[in-house]
């Protein structure tokens, strides 16, 4: 079992363990990255992300006249929160986020070569709870690749580049402990089944949560059973193996029951794995229905408000899928799919095309959801739409008299004019539409069936991002079970609750992952100086 010395072994690749690489070699450390994708999947699930953050008191805020503060961020962090009193570093973590973000996140971004796109965003405003009480959320030009890449690019042209090794293809299955202190970790080549040992004074864990694994996600469910279909919008390398480790040598794990899942999922239509989930961004102004083709009420479900009640409403509708009626007009302005891989003109910072298809619609995206997905249904009637449901699901659920009911109650409300709406949908689309950002991204009001053809997509829950993990304190150290840093031991980004063991709480304000895993790394490496 050859064994590797380095001063910082770091288990992982994505965003938290490249950035908390790049901190070391700027202060000269040597580093080992163990790695279990291959080198073309460096950067794990940043790789296919959004690329938006939540960052509190910008310069692109100011300029859009957003009045901002950490205080004012904190009070919307902990009503979306719902912390707990022995929330101790959680609570902590999010105060550092607050008073951080912008320095340390976007400052540091912008001082890397890094360019966010103008418009500030306004997600997760809240529901029963305040959310977010101004718009936060930036979006990287670039998308979750374009930052990869940078950062990867940074490590290849450091100075000290020849003190950093990637190992690919290895699977850490354990810590070495000596004299109550982690000095490494060991794993297996998984394409030969070498075992490898890997020294190092400092071992830092970054090994993302548990969302890929949809045993431990049905175990931790929050909303009691979970569905009997669930979509993994994750991977499984991000299995929660680490958590258990860690838990062996003492660390403290907690609150892997809070996770940042999605409410809109389809089936990849080139799937890389088993249940494979493509994670769309569902349209404000489309009609929720449940399996029986019933307008979800009495409040209806609408995005962009609280996604964790969302999926906590459709968890408990009698079948693990739900249906949203909309027609061309409206996906073409609203319709989205969540990542890299489905916004090209985002991730290759192409300008003018954005700006063509937000101005004029996406049809593109459109017809290539129409092509590939058969959970795209597209006709020109309502009874032929619905006919195209239920074969797609081999039954008779949907009845036409439910979805008919469902949308001309819908458009007679459109008709009577915004003074005589009565339609909580219909409110908050129009206090969506009051912001200019959301303004270019969600249309005006108009009836369904006057402006075809109709689509509907047939969706199930899908998992992305685990809430909880490993108990950090500000340093990024795991923490043990009295308390204590385990001596030689970190974890960050997602491996730590993106700090603290769950710095977010039971929800999330949106935008504040590939933003915590920057700050969690830095942290950790800052902590050794």
């Amino acid at each position: 079992m050859p064994g590797q010395t380095s001063d910082i072994v770091i288990i992982g690749a994505g965003v938290a363990g490249l950035v908390a690489a790049y901190e070391c070699l700027e202060r000269g450390k040597s580093v080992t990255i163990v790695e279990r994708h291959s080198a073309e999947d460096i950067g794990g699930l940043a790789r296919t992300a959004f690329g938006g953050m939540a960052l509190i008191g910008t310069p692109l805020q100011r300029r859009m006249g957003i009045k901002d503060t950490p205080e004012l961020a904190l009070s919307d962090w902990h009503s979306f929160a719902e912390f707990g009193d022995a929330d101790v570093w959680p609570k902590k973590w999010a105060e550092a986020y607050v008073e951080q973000s912008a320095e340390r996140v976007f400052h540091w971004l912008r001082g890397k070569g890094m360019r966010f796109m103008p418009a500030v965003n306004w997600v997760e405003r809240g529901n029963f709870a305040p959310g977010n009480s101004v718009p936060r959320y930036h979006i990287l030009w670039g998308t979750g690749l374009g930052l990869v890449e940078r950062i990867v690019d940074l490590l290849s042209t450091h100075r000290n580049r020849n003190k950093l090794r990637y190992v690919f293809g290895c699977r850490v299955d354990d810590l070495i402990v000596a004299d109550r202190r982690v000095t490494g970790c060991r794993g297996v080549i998984e394409e030969t089944g070498e075992e490898r040992e890997f020294l190092a004074d400092h071992t830092m864990v970054a090994t993302g949560g548990i969302n890929g694994n949809l045993q431990k996600v049905r175990e931790h469910w929050y909303w009691g059973d979970a569905p009997t279909e669930i979509l993994n919008g994750s991977h499984p390398y991000c299995n929660g193996a680490m958590h258990d480790v860690v838990e062996q040598q003492g660390g403290v794990v907690t609150h892997l029951e809070n996770m940042w899942n999605y409410a809109a999922g389809i089936p990849h239509p080139l799937p890389q794995f088993e249940g494979h989930g493509l994670s769309l961004i569902p349209c404000k102004s489309a009609l929720w229905l449940d399996h029986a083709g019933n307008r979800i009420g009495p409040e209806p479900l609408i995005t962009g408000f609280d996604t964790h009640d969302m999926c906590g409403r459709l968890s408990a509708m009698p079948k693990p899928w739900s249906w949203q009626i909309l027609n061309w007009r409206i996906a073409a302005k609203e319709f989205a799919i969540s990542g890299a891989e489905h916004n090209p003109h985002i991730r290759d910072s192409r300008t003018l095309p954005f700006l063509k298809e937000t101005l004029f619609g996406n049809h593109r995206l459109v017809r290539q959801m129409q092509e590939e997905s058969d959970h795209f249904i597209v006709s020109d009637t309502l009874p032929e739409l619905v006919e195209k449901m239920n074969a797609l699901n081999g039954d008779k659920l949907v009845q036409v008299e439910n979805v008919a009911r469902a949308v001309n109650g819908f458009d007679d409300n459109v008709r009577r004019g915004a003074a005589q709406w009565n339609d909580d949908q219909l409110r908050r689309i129009t206090h969506s539409r009051a912001w200019r950002s959301d303004r270019i991204r969600t249309c005006k009001p108009k009836p369904l069936l006057d402006h075809g053809p109709l689509i509907a997509i047939k969706l199930r829950l899908i998992t992305r991002k685990s809430l909880g993990g490993v108990q950090t304190d500000l340093a990024s150290r795991a923490l043990g079970t009295n308390g204590s840093p385990i001596d030689g031991l970190f974890a960050i980004g997602e491996a730590a609750g993106f700090g603290g063991g769950g710095a977010c709480g039971r929800r999330s304000l949106e935008g504040t992952f590939l933003s915590g895993c920057i700050l969690t790394a830095r942290a950790a490496a800052e902590s050794l100086d």
